[in-house]
């Protein structure tokens, strides 16, 4: 796996390379946000772990350019902790986030999260829905939609669980894989998303009052 680094912190640049070559990977690094559109224009990465405030092109600004052209999952490390950044990440297509000071163990747990897959059925498809573990894609109406990693593991843990009702904690334990300290309006904010890429099919991802969520096909 490639995985690409952007901070404009040497040293937590460095600590977080040498914990991913621990782990086999190999990494890049970019000290700004130019550096990283650049670098993501000449090479192709599995994932990017992007610093939000940076001098120059902040992350948010470097994200949006980056996919434009390539469907990257990324993680964001900020020192911030208000909602209304978190959900403007994943408004971007952003995956995850790490608060600062992070421990780099939390960090390589959440990369192999954002990274895994799951390939017990090539293809998953419910009504009009067809997501497709081998190319990654989900269509809609015989229409590519395009979704982030999160977006389309969530999808999937819905159309493997149809009629399921899902606790936020157990969607937590199925997509993160490991105690991810999540308010429930950050769950929310990734549910609101997926409805929208769903369309006419929105309402198939029911609210379980007091519960969580659950998948029953149906259209608009």
């Amino acid at each position: 796996m490639h995985i690409l680094v952007c901070d404009d912190e040497a040293g937590i640049r460095a600590v977080i390379r040498d914990y991913i070559e621990d782990a086999g990977y190999t990494c890049d690094e970019a000290s700004d946000g130019e550096e990283a559109i650049e670098l993501c224009e000449e090479n192709d990465y599995d994932l990017i772990i992007m610093d939000i405030m940076m001098p120059g092109t902040d992350g948010y600004t470097a994200v949006k350019e980056i996919k434009k052209n390539k469907n990257i999952p990324v993680i964001m490390l900020s020192a911030r902790k208000e909602e209304y950044d978190k959900l403007q990440g994943f408004d971007l297509g952003v995956d995850d986030y790490v608060t600062k000071p992070f421990s780099p163990k939390e960090l390589m747990a959440r990369i192999k999260a954002v990274t895994k897959r799951n390939t017990k059925e090539d293809i998953i498809s419910v009504g009009n829905i067809s997501l497709n573990n081998i190319s990654h894609e989900v269509k809609i109406d015989g229409e590519l939609v395009e979704m982030t990693s999160t977006q389309f593991e969530l999808l999937k843990l819905f159309l493997e669980n149809q009629g399921v009702a899902l606790s936020r904690d157990k969607i937590i334990e199925c997509i993160w894989g490991y105690d991810y300290e999540a308010e429930d309006r950050t769950i929310d904010a990734h549910i609101k998303l997926l409805r929208s890429k769903l369309g006419k099919y929105r309402n198939s991802i029911k609210t379980v009052r007091k519960v969580g969520y659950k998948f029953k096909y149906e259209e608009e």
